[in-house]
């Protein structure tokens, strides 16, 4: 994150893929107005306002294996993801 001179990774989603929805994250130097603010395990991460009711409950984590490194989303909102995993169908939280 230093390297990149962004504090923070911001995790979001958006309108994309065969499955109709795509994770994304991006760097931020600091949080937007709305973006909710996620601490746990000394990482805090930033979750876009738009992206709060898809991504609630969520669990994401940094997986490392021999043939690859990636984050790795655990979405109990999640219903279905297409063949290539590149994109994911997420029924939003009824507030």
């Amino acid at each position: 994150m230093q390297e990149r001179g962004a504090g923070f990774l911001r995790v979001g989603v958006k309108n994309g893929g065969c499955a109709g929805m795509e994770y994304v994250m991006d760097y931020a130097m600091a949080p937007e107005p709305l973006d909710e603010v996620v601490e746990e395990n000394g990482v805090t991460i930033l979750i876009d306002a738009k992206a709060v009711l898809f991504l609630l409950g969520s669990q994401i984590d940094y997986e490392v294996a021999p043939l690859h490194e990636k984050f790795v989303f655990r979405n109990p909102n999640q219903t279905d993801a297409c063949g290539c995993g590149e994109s994911v169908t997420i029924v939003p939280v009824v507030a």
